[in-house]
């Protein structure tokens, strides 16, 4: 089978391919033979109805500093592409969200991997709240007297931005933090957006578990610990990567999401698990692939495009 595959995604000269799960994705397509382009969002047009993109033909090599020959871009109707890897990174903005409308009107004729509809309707601090019964008491508002009700109740708190991303804008407020009151007020000031509060979990210090999950099944994790010096353990942030094993509470985790995911087309998630309690279900562009592999785990990417193929096929 050879498919004709356009990939989504920020600026291919920018991205660092040590962690990009959407460039292992691009490697195993063109081991695959598929005929590869790539486009960025902005990029994108509707006219008549009909979606289109500036598409470069793409080759990619595991070569740091020397990882892409692209052509020259060549305007291309995307129901043209058999797939398209929806891969740029958030924030989850309206320019994110109308790019899901471009998309959604190729789908499902040209595979979009992940499902534009539901990647729209899955915000992934919103669609974990489906499962109330795997998260820590978690409370999304923007209302101030909520909060504070919130934090009377659990005293140790983490707030966050709904819609952030990466670990940005994540504190930890402890009980009788005097900065509260003046917390509250800065965040208020720089968003009109709701904010996530949950009970501070002191297992984070063991680490946040990023679980790959293909197809709604299982397929890999690595654990990943924060700096000593800091409570957020994306890897972006400094957290360090180990190797670990699911407990069987994380594997019921999976067993409970699984088929939610693969009934919304959501090939490829990736949720984040401390000390047993769920906190998000990733679905933009989860990253953990090229970690997992570098510690010694499958290749994941393997699995993604088994699973494309299979739809596909």
């Amino acid at each position: 089978m050879r498919l004709k595959v356009a990939v989504q995604m920020d600026a291919i000269e920018t991205i660092k391919i040590k962690g990009d799960s959407g460039f292992a994705l691009i490697l195993e397509a063109q081991a695959r033979g598929h005929e590869v382009g790539y486009y960025h969002p902005d990029r994108l047009a509707l006219r008549d109805g009909l979606p289109t993109a500036w598409v470069a033909p793409l080759t990619v090599r595991d070569v740091e500093g020397d990882h892409f020959t692209a052509g020259a871009p060549v305007r291309t109707r995307l129901d043209a592409f058999d797939v398209i890897l929806m891969r740029q990174d958030p924030p989850f903005d309206l320019h994110y969200i109308t790019a899901t409308h471009l998309l959604e009107r190729v789908h499902p004729k040209t595979l979009v991997v992940n499902d534009p509809f539901h990647v729209r309707n899955a915000p992934e601090k919103i669609f974990v709240t489906l499962f109330p019964q795997l998260m820590p008491t978690t409370l999304i508002t923007r209302d101030p007297d909520e909060v504070r009700a919130f934090r009377q109740e659990m005293g140790d708190i983490v707030m966050k931005p709904l819609y952030g991303h990466g670990g940005a804008g994540v504190f930890r407020i402890r009980a009788g933090d005097e900065n509260f009151g003046s917390f509250l007020d800065t965040f208020a000031s720089l968003s009109r957006e709701p904010w996530v509060i949950q009970r501070y979990l002191p297992a984070v210090r063991d680490g946040d578990k990023r679980i790959i999950l293909v197809d709604g099944v299982f397929a890999g994790a690595v654990n990943r610990v924060p700096a000593a010096d800091d409570l957020r353990s994306n890897m972006v942030r400094g957290g360090a990567a180990e190797t670990t094993q699911l407990s069987e509470r994380e594997r019921e985790i999976c067993e409970t999401i699984g088929p939610e995911l693969k009934a919304r087309g959501l090939v490829i998630a990736g949720i984040d698990v401390i000390g047993g309690n769920l906190t998000e279900i990733n679905v933009t562009a989860p990253t953990g692939i090229r970690a997992i592999k570098r510690l010694g785990g499958p290749d994941l990417a393997v699995a993604v495009w088994d699973a494309i193929e299979a739809r596909r096929g």
